[in-house]
């Protein structure tokens, strides 16, 4: 028999506190009801003794301690799923944003998932081309990869990843088997509009599955989009054997709804106010990417996070670098050169990127000309520091050479046209044309079979 609950001991914020409580498993959902007619949903999410402090997936205005009854349901929060969901949108809990009908099916997932079992894990091999050059060429996202996107406040993080999911495709083979999971925590209404009318007019909408919590939402749901997201994406792996793409923007909000709440259940704050328990619970998402031993489907995952303060080192970026398989690094100084995408490639990297490129998946010279363009450009940023000092008439012809080289770089190989989709060997072919601006005997991370058959010195 369910037991209700008529009085609660105190609302505050989004939480709502309830005593002398018997047989409540922490993250089990309840039904509130309001004044007898308005029916709420919340999760618990914590326990101590007979008390449950739960947090209400909606506005707790009009709650009052004498008006409000509870009811536990006994299980966590599950949502239906079938291929159905493909073209659709759903609000942070899974609930259906658009008009097309409730999902139907005989199952129900829980949201919060279960870890993939090492011992179960497939090693990512192929990679998936986003026709990004900067991305392609130097920091490739190989397919079952977790690859995060570092960016900042007003940078162009939302183009790029609206780019990316019209552009993305993977083998040809299996192109009909890939889809996307686009799952937003705290976007204002103009970018959700920015989303719906890109992929709608670039066609791709009928493979994109969309979560989105908006500005104005509560931020407890927050917390449940991109694990309702991940459930998504973990159906259409690994039930229907489809090769899904998450995206997820932006992890920093979550993060800022998860110290909010974290504070008003008065927990010991760790760095920067942040819960000591971060790490684990970004972990708890990004390690839900991956490929599985006897199944057909992958899940790649390109979160994207703004830094405060443009800070690499702040805990939401830095804790992500430690559980990611590299990163790509946005720089608001490309981006003031007007240059998009704004990728600076020296502190990107791809770390499965090295097992998922050469002969037999992109191109032979894939990997030397990628170590090339890494260390040529390298050798730009400290000449250009020189030329600071003495003036850019008096370097030496070699170190003209290689200032070149960056303007050539930047302008047409980093920047592209927003629509503008690159295949891997034009990619490729761009990257050899961009080193023909140095000498030949510059090229020293290139064997000489592979300088012979693609290096040619550019006219002048």
């Amino acid at each position: 028999m369910r037991k209700e609950y008529l009085t609660l001991n105190r609302v505050q914020g989004p939480l709502i506190v309830l005593s002398n409580v018997k047989d409540v498993a922490y993250d089990e959902i309840v039904d509130i009801i309001v004044d007898g007619k308005d029916k709420k949903k919340g999760k618990v999410v914590q326990i101590h003794k007979d008390k449950a402090i739960i947090q209400v997936f909606e506005s707790t205005i009009g709650m009052a301690v004498d008006n409000t009854s509870v009811h536990f349901r006994g299980e966590s929060l599950k949502i239906p799923l079938s291929k159905d969901i493909l073209g659709r949108e759903f609000n942070g809990v899974g609930e259906c944003r658009d008009k097309g009908g409730e999902i139907y099916s005989s199952k129900k997932y829980d949201v919060n998932g279960r870890p993939m079992n090492p011992v179960a894990r497939k090693y990512p091999r192929d990679y998936i081309q986003t026709g990004i050059s900067s991305i392609d060429c130097l920091s490739t996202l190989i397919r079952g990869q977790k690859l995060p996107i570092f960016s900042g406040n007003g940078m162009q993080h939302n183009e790029l990843a609206a780019q990316i999911v019209k552009q993305a495709k993977i083998s040809e083979e299996n192109e009909e088997n890939f889809c996307i999971v686009f799952g937003a925590m705290g976007i204002k209404y103009d970018d959700a509009n920015f989303f719906k009318k890109n992929f709608e007019e670039a066609g791709v909408l009928e493979k994109v599955v969309m979560f989105t919590n908006l500005a104005d939402d509560p931020i407890v749901e927050r917390i449940v989009t991109p694990r309702c997201a991940l459930t998504a994406a973990e159906y259409l792996a690994f039930e229907e054997g489809m090769h899904v793409l998450v995206i997820l923007t932006d992890i920093t909000s979550y993060c800022e709804a998860l110290r909010e709440l974290s504070s008003l259940r008065e927990e010991v704050p760790s760095r920067k106010g942040y819960p000591g328990y971060l790490y684990s619970d970004l972990a708890s998402l990004y390690e839900r990417a991956g490929m599985m031993i006897g199944k057909q489907g992958s899940i790649t995952q390109i979160p994207i996070l703004t830094m405060p303060n443009d800070d690499i080192t702040h805990p939401i970026p830095d804790l992500t670098g430690f559980i990611t398989e590299g990163q790509i690094v946005l720089s608001r100084g490309i981006q003031q050169r007007d240059i998009y995408p704004s990728v600076n490639i020296l502190p990107s990297l791809s770390r499965l990127m090295k097992d998922g490129i050469g002969e037999g998946f992109t191109r032979e010279d894939h990997s030397e000309v990628s170590n090339q363009i890494f260390a040529a450009y390298s050798k730009v940023q400290d000449v250009i520091a020189l030329a600071q000092v003495i003036g850019e008439e008096e370097l030496s012809e070699l170190d003209k050479n290689y200032m070149e080289f960056g303007r050539v770089f930047e302008n047409r190989f980093l920047k592209q046209d927003y629509d503008e989709n690159r295949e891997m060997e034009e990619t490729l072919d761009l990257a050899w044309q961009v080193l023909g601006i140095l000498p030949r005997k510059e090229l020293d991370r290139v064997s000489p079979d592979i300088l012979n058959k693609y290096y040619k010195a550019m006219e002048r």
